[in-house]
């Protein structure tokens, strides 16, 4: 019970808890908010996520559940299922079922109409949705099961559904970088399909390895439905530090540095900025990474999607998705409720970014405040004050300290004396 021992213990019980909410994925797990926030997260999302698929399999009985997959995802509002065609017995399809998160902006009637028109967007860098609908309590997505997994399966040399999500992601073995033909290729595939969705008036923001499946040397973005839904961004704890990172096509920006960085060097960058590349880092690389993930840039601003299809890495290659016409015809209505929906979402990050910057300035001030050297400029001020009182003192003749707020007088000093001399 020493008071040195128990003052140590906290600080390093800290530094464990800021290390685990400052990485995205532990951050957004589970156990770690269940641990945290028992209030608001004591209901088993699992046996509710399970009651609506299957009153939703009872309305479509041509599908059936072949088993949950509880260890495949990392969202505790995200529950997956593998299911099969009960016409098409060996296939199989993944079933997403969401809650709403707590950014979620849409009524009930545009969430519905929105998650009708995600089957009719083809672009062969979407993977496609076979089913999406939309409740007052979440949404429920259909969509074909890939079993060689995502990016960051590649990068980590797994299967997603060969062993628990942190074993597979935050402990692998050994980890595989991508090629530079390769950064080069899925990089251009990548920020051409973001510029689709931007200048249909949509955006992304869920854009990382986890987010991203590679079919026949073309990537395909998946989780599309996460932006209409108000689930959290993954990088959001990073980019909202920054007040130049407010608009739906820098966040995008931004979470293609994080996931640009992850590719090249094997491994996610878990911070907010990194600012001393490796030596060896390609020109070319380097140049990208610098633009969206140093502190200058952040700080600045970020470059857009259109600055970096032109940028010398990008520029010169041609995707092997040519030829396919990308297409998604919105309707008049919803054009209007997609651009409310993206005025709506930036106006409260900036909202946000304001009240995290003025609690970082109070935590630095009070962190100021309590620091050794400003503690030993008080005591050293207080000594002068205390001294000074003593020499006023001593000027005066009297035993009396007098109010530091009332000027001294030489009526008041004769007036005290005799007082002093009758006690």
């Amino acid at each position: 019970m020493e008071r040195e021992f128990i003052a140590e213990r906290q600080h390093g019980l800290q530094a464990l808890v800021n290390a685990i909410l400052e990485h995205p994925m532990l951050a957004a797990f589970d156990i770690v908010k269940k641990f945290f926030d028992t209030v608001n997260y004591n209901r088993n999302h699992s046996e509710s996520a399970l009651q609506f698929v299957s009153m939703f399999l009872r309305s479509e009985p041509h599908w059936e559940v072949v088993e949950p997959l509880k260890e495949m995802g990392w969202r505790i509002r995200k529950s997956l299922f593998l299911i099969k065609p009960k016409d098409q017995p060996k296939q199989r399809l993944l079933l997403t079922w969401i809650e709403y998160g707590p950014d979620r902006l849409l009524s009930a009637k545009d969430q519905a109409a929105v998650m009708k028109l995600l089957p009719n967007i083809q672009h062969p860098s979407i993977h496609p949705f076979l089913h999406a609908i939309a409740n007052e309590n979440g949404a429920l997505v259909i969509r074909d099961f890939n079993k060689d997994g995502c990016m960051r399966d590649i990068i980590c040399k797994t299967k997603p559904t060969k062993a628990s999500f942190l074993k597979r992601y935050c402990t692998p073995k050994s980890v595989q970088c991508f090629s530079m033909a390769e950064i080069k290729q899925y990089g251009r595939q990548i920020l051409e399909v973001l510029k689709f969705l931007h200048d249909k008036g949509l955006a992304f923001h869920h854009l990382h390895a986890g987010n991203v499946l590679i079919e026949k040397e073309v990537c395909k973005l998946t989780d599309l439905e996460n932006y209409m839904i108000g689930i959290p961004p993954y990088y959001k704890q990073f980019y909202s530090q920054f007040r130049k990172i407010h608009s739906s096509e820098s966040i995008d920006v931004y979470s293609f540095g994080q996931l640009l960085y992850e590719m090249v060097f094997g491994k996610p960058l878990n911070q907010a900025t990194i600012d001393f590349l490796p030596p060896n880092s390609p020109a070319t690389i380097r140049s990208v990474l610098e633009s969206i993930l140093s502190t200058e840039a952040c700080k600045m601003g970020l470059p857009t999607l259109e600055g970096l299809l032109s940028h010398p890495l990008f520029a010169d290659e041609t995707v092997r998705t040519v030829g396919i016409k990308p297409q998604l015809k919105i309707p008049s209505k919803l054009k209007e409720t997609f651009k409310q929906y993206k005025e709506g979402s930036e106006r409260k990050l900036k909202e946000e970014q304001k009240v995290i910057g003025q609690v970082r300035r109070l935590t630095k001030a009070k962190a100021h405040h309590s620091s050794d050297s400003e503690r030993r400029r008080r005591k050293l001020e207080a000594r002068k004050k205390s001294q000074k009182k003593l020499d006023l003192v001593k000027e005066n003749g009297s035993t009396e300290i007098p109010d530091a707020t009332t000027p001294t007088t030489p009526d008041s000093a004769t007036s005290s004396a005799p007082a002093a001399s009758t006690s």
